[in-house]
C-alpha cells in the first residue's frame, strides 16, 4: 500500500505517490478530474462513477479510521501536529504491509493487527 500525507491533491503530489506505490495491473479510481491526466505505466486506470471497484481502498480509509482515532470523522477533534500524524500513518502502513504478507504465507492462521506490531 503506498501512501501520502498532505494538505493538497493536486497533480504532482498524486503522481509522486503514484510512482512510488507498488504497481499494478489495474488502477480504478472515483471521477476526481486530477486522476485522469496522471501516468499509470504499466497498468490501466479505469474511472468508475461509482464506488463498485473502490470497495478495497475504502476498506483501508475504514481501517484507518478504526485503528488512528486522529482520523475518526465524527468528531471535530484531528491532529494538529503533522509530523505526529505522518508518524502515525507510516507506522499502521508499515504493519499493515507486514499483515498483508504475513496473511499470504500463512492464510490458515488469525493476523491480528497488534500482533504484528508486537510479536
Amino acid at each position: 500500500m503506498g501512501w501520502c500525507l498532505t494538505q493538497e491533491r493536486d497533480e504532482s503530489t498524486l503522481q509522486a505517490l503514484l510512482d512510488k506505490s507498488p504497481q499494478a495491473v489495474w488502477y480504478y479510481s472515483d471521477l476526481f478530474v486530477t486522476y485522469k491526466s496522471l501516468i499509470y505505466t504499466p497498468g490501466t486506470h479505469t474511472p468508475m462513477p461509482d464506488k463498485s471497484e473502490t470497495f478495497r481502498v475504502e476498506g483501508v480509509n475504514a481501517e484507518l479510521r478504526h485503528y488512528l482515532k486522529r482520523l475518526v470523522r465524527k468528531t471535530r477533534c484531528f491532529s494538529k501536529c503533522i509530523q505526529a500524524l505522518r508518524r502515525t500513518v507510516k507506522l499502521f502502513v508499515f504493519a499493515w504491509n507486514r499483515r498483508q504478507l504475513y496473511r499470504q504465507q500463512y492464510p490458515d492462521y488469525p493476523a491480528y493487527l497488534i500482533q504484528i506490531v508486537y510479536p
